[in-house]
């Protein structure tokens, strides 16, 4: 419900404050008195696009707030959450327009976007007039209105479920296939640079060992020679020998010195042992150093398939394995390509069944609403003197998505005889309105959270269909909050709470204000709208009426 409004330096409007109140808020007053401003600043403050020229003459910046309840289940906290914006129980908009045209707005004294200000305005304002092309004007929704009337909110659900699965499952096979035709077209390098990695076999880390073990080889022939020599020296018949010659020589020797070589030979022996380990050691290099020269070329060999197969594709040596299991993996998929797609085209098929009876059971709970709406239509415009008037809902069907396969017109005939046509062509203003205003009655739920706005929708009725609408209206306003912008005597006098918008002239300056009204200041502006500038004695009376 919108508490209040607050507007500053907006066009003539240089302060303003109003406090709304539940039920059928009306305002009145005289043409160019400044009603429509009124409007321009609330959508303003709502982030809708307006005129620009806002900011009253000589001020530097416009500025309106605005202030809404919000309870604990109101849809606009959704909008808030997705938004990053704190939520209480008390909405505050806020939006500056500057003199350079430059804007800036605030929720709850946080920074906000023109488009979250808009999407957040859809949850809690709906502004309906003779040229409502938000709703009965705009074919686009009237598929929506009719979804509202018939209640469809779990049957969409499951209808733009089944959609996305269909649309999943369709993006799913149509990958398959590009990967499947992609994979077809490398077939005959694939099975062929398989066939050679399976063949050669290469392990990561073979080629640096095939490269260390070629190197040995193709030097183990000088090298071997030295060692040899080495060998030699080592041996009995070089160090080996003629340490065991002096270890023989001064154990004999040893008690006739009385002990003077204990600690040579104690350290002669323990080089012996040395010795003979380093011959044992240098012995082993020598047989490893003895190759076989077909050997030698069996390992160049190897060494140049894996070196030539990785040049070829463009990998490491080391990385050739792994290159042969991803290749393996196109060729299993490849081989059990066909399978997968046949699985996923049972997939498709699924879905679609899916979707077909989601799609079904929407289009048939529309079709019984459809019927339904224009019976409480029609029902609707009798008081509003259009008992003759036809309305029909008029179902198509449209391509498959995920709001079903319906497309819905609202088309109407206001003669007897005449040809159903679409509303926004065969309805004149007058009866525009009170098709409108039909079509919201049906359509008002009892936990409605918006406020609803009509600018003028009485406009071109009088008399008793005027008494209509205003109790329609008033009707509406019973479950939540209606403001409505009136020339209608019989519509003022129905609401719960009355305002006039007057405008006036002060020290050159064109100013305007709204008042609320007592009952007496009531009877005399709807005598007002009655009898003209010159109020009658008969105009009072009959004010004094209506509002009785």
């Amino acid at each position: 419900m919108l508490r209040g409004l607050e507007i500053r330096d907006m066009l003539i409007i240089d302060r303003l404050e109003l406090d709304f109140q539940p039920g059928l808020n009306v305002l009145t007053g005289e043409t160019g008195a400044g009603k429509s401003i009124l409007l321009d600043s609330l959508g303003f403050v709502l982030g809708w696009r307006g005129r620009a020229d806002l900011v009253r003459q000589g001020a530097e910046q416009g500025e309106v707030t605005a202030v809404f309840d919000l309870p604990a289940d109101h849809p606009g906290r959704a909008v808030l959450e997705e938004a990053g914006l704190p939520a209480g129980e008390e909405l505050i908009l806020r939006r500056v327009n500057r003199s350079d045209g430059r804007k800036t707005a605030w929720i709850n004294d946080r920074r906000a976007s023109g488009e979250v200000l808009r999407a957040l305005s859809e949850t809690l304002v709906e502004l309906h007039g003779q040229h409502d092309d938000r709703g009965l004007l705009n074919p686009r929704g009237h598929l929506a209105l009719l979804d509202e009337f018939a209640a469809t909110g779990v049957l969409r659900s499951d209808v733009r479920g089944a959609w996305r699965g269909l649309s999943q499952a369709r993006r799913a096979l149509e990958a398959a296939q590009l990967a499947l035709d992609e994979v077809k077209a490398e077939e005959d390098f694939l099975r062929h640079a398989v066939g050679e990695l399976d063949k050669l076999d290469p392990q990561p880390g073979e080629e640096a060992e095939l490269d260390a073990r070629r190197r040995i080889m193709q030097g183990a022939e000088r090298v071997r020679e030295d060692v040899a020599r080495a060998h030699q020296a080592l041996s009995n018949d070089g160090a080996e020998g003629a340490m065991g010659d002096a270890l023989r020589w001064l154990e004999g020797a040893s008690d006739r010195v009385e002990g003077r070589l204990d600690e040579p030979l104690a350290a002669l022996g323990r080089a012996m042992a040395e010795l003979a380990d380093a011959a044992d050691g240098v012995e082993r290099c020598l047989e490893a150093l003895d190759f076989d020269p077909i050997d030698l070329e069996r390992t160049e060999e190897r060494l140049f398939e894996i070196r030539g197969l990785a040049r070829k594709h463009g990998v490491a040596p080391d990385e050739l394995a792994a290159f042969a299991d991803d290749l393996r993996g196109k060729l299993s998929a490849l081989d059990r390509g066909a399978d997968d797609i046949e699985g996923l085209r049972r997939d498709l098929a699924g879905a679609e069944a899916v979707y077909d009876t989601a799609a079904a059971a929407l289009s048939k709970a529309r079709a019984e609403a459809a019927g339904k709406l224009d019976a409480a239509v029609e029902g609707e415009l009798a008081p509003l003197k259009m008992e003759r008037a036809r309305f029909v809902t008029e179902l198509t069907e449209a391509p498959a998505g995920p709001e079903g396969r319906d497309e819905a017109a609202f088309m109407v005939a206001t003669n007897p005889g005449a040809p159903a046509g679409p509303i926004a062509k065969i309805a004149s203003g007058g009866e525009l309105s009170r098709f409108l205003l039909a079509l919201k009655v049906c359509l008002a739920a009892p936990d409605r959270s918006a406020t609803m706005i009509f600018d003028e929708i009485d406009r071109g009725v009088g008399g008793a269909t005027a008494d209509a609408v205003g109790r329609r209206l008033a009707a509406l306003a019973t479950s939540g909050q209606v403001l409505v912008v009136t020339h209608s005597p019989q519509v003022a006098a129905l609401g719960a709470h009355h305002w006039r918008v007057e405008k006036k002239v002060t020290e050159g300056q064109t100013l305007s204000s709204v008042v609320p009204l007592d009952r007496g200041e009531r009877v005399d502006e709807i005598a007002r709208m009655i009898s003209g500038d010159r109020i009658t004695e008969e105009a009072r009376a009959a004010a004094q009426s209506l509002l009785a």
